[in-house]
């Protein structure tokens, strides 16, 4: 396994959560954000701009622990090539599962044992699934701006 994303600014979380979402989903997230005194994650998720791609993340910005440097998301490496299967074996073991059944044992939450949302690649932490858990749109807002606003 190798590290692939550690820590990710909020630009690029809204970029990664944009790329599925529809434009009314879009907006009613930034009406949302500005209804919860969180005005730089509305301009963060504005600012950016159309994205197109697959589904990669439910979590909106501001509420992925990688904003806040608790986690990190890890791949597979086969043949010097990135493997992202989850149902590929190489000596009868998927990478994955090794690698997050090493995560729970050492006290991380592994994003491959996740119901909904399987995210393999990803661990952190925290139990808490969202930084939401623990703080207010408010408060995640100021800690963002203050690492990432400039």
């Amino acid at each position: 396994m190798r590290p692939n994303e550690g820590l990710r600014d909020p630009f690029q979380q809204a970029r990664l959560w944009r790329q599925s979402r529809s434009i009314e989903t879009i907006t009613q997230q930034i009406a949302l954000l500005t209804s919860k005194n969180a005005p730089f994650l509305a301009h963060c998720i504005e600012s950016v701009g159309p994205q197109h791609g697959d589904h990669v993340t439910n979590a909106m910005l501001g509420l992925s622990w990688h904003q806040f440097a608790e986690a990190l998301d890890c791949v597979w490496i086969i043949n010097k090539q990135m493997e992202w299967s989850l149902s590929r074996q190489v000596n009868g073991l998927n990478g994955y599962m090794v690698y997050a059944s090493e995560a729970k044992k050492l006290g991380l939450t592994a994003g491959f044992f996740c119901t909904g949302f399987q995210d393999a690649p990803h661990v952190q932490f925290r139990r808490n699934s969202s930084p939401l858990s623990v703080f207010s749109y408010a408060e995640i807002d100021q800690e963002m701006h203050r690492r990432f606003g400039g």
